[in-house]
């Protein structure tokens, strides 16, 4: 599908990668862009809609659908990321927490929105995953589990919504300089950088998308257990 006339909603669009997933859909000519917000007064991106949206709330979800009757595009990106690994401490509240946003956030505005893209003639569905949907650290343990997770879903909403002429599309990408990996002393990514190459994969009809190096550099070793190591040891 082509960006250009579409009607796009930007999860967690106040921000960071969201906020450049809004900026680019302007620029490319979407006709218009929703901008999800758990504080809708905090998106302050001239020309899009903002629309109050917490991910983990049925309520608010249902809400944003009912508002947005009109999308074709819609950009899972809300998540959260915490640090830690399984055998340090209890990991136990802080994988429920990013299960809520990374894996049931999805859940929620993909059951909510599918009838509507496919009322709208299929559009398109795209996930923000992570390279550590493929692959593990201690670094990010738990956070790894949720976006490993989300990668099965959104393989499975592929099949699911293909009937409906929804193309389904899962982004991966390394870490992405944004406010989310400040603090970390690693190769980063440059966010307008991940997302045009995610909305030209989207306009060639991709099912998937490996956004940088990293994440090509792992796909491409998928096949020879590369997630069978921890990435980031020595």
């Amino acid at each position: 599908m082509k960006i250009e006339g579409a009607v796009v909603f930007v999860t967690g669009a106040n921000r960071g990668l969201g906020l450049e997933f809004a900026r680019q859909a302007l620029a490319r000519g979407a006709s218009k862009v929703y901008a999800g917000a758990r504080d809708p007064s905090t998106v302050k991106l001239p020309g899009v809609i903002p629309v109050k949206l917490d991910v983990t709330q049925a309520d608010e979800v249902a809400a944003a659908a009912a508002q947005c009757k009109d999308v074709t595009l819609l950009i899972n990106n809300a998540g959260i990321a915490r640090i830690g690994a399984f055998t340090e401490g209890d990991p136990v509240p802080q994988l429920r927490e990013q299960l809520e946003t990374n894996l049931f956030g999805i859940v929620n505005t993909s059951r909510a929105f599918a009838g509507i893209l496919g009322a709208n003639g299929g559009g398109a569905l795209l996930n923000v995953l992570s390279v550590v949907s493929w692959i593990s650290t201690p670094l990010l343990g738990t956070y790894g589990v949720t976006k490993a997770a989300a990668w099965s879903l959104t393989n499975t909403l592929r099949i699911e919504l293909k009937a409906q002429g929804t193309q389904v599309v899962g982004f991966h990408a390394g870490f992405i300089d944004t406010d989310l990996t400040q603090g970390l002393d690693v190769p980063k990514a440059r966010p307008e950088d991940v997302v045009r190459a995610s909305y030209d994969a989207i306009e060639a009809g991709a099912e998937e998308v490996a956004a940088d190096e990293a994440s090509r550099q792992v796909k491409q070793g998928l096949s020879h257990g590369v997630y069978l190591t921890d990435v980031t040891a020595a």
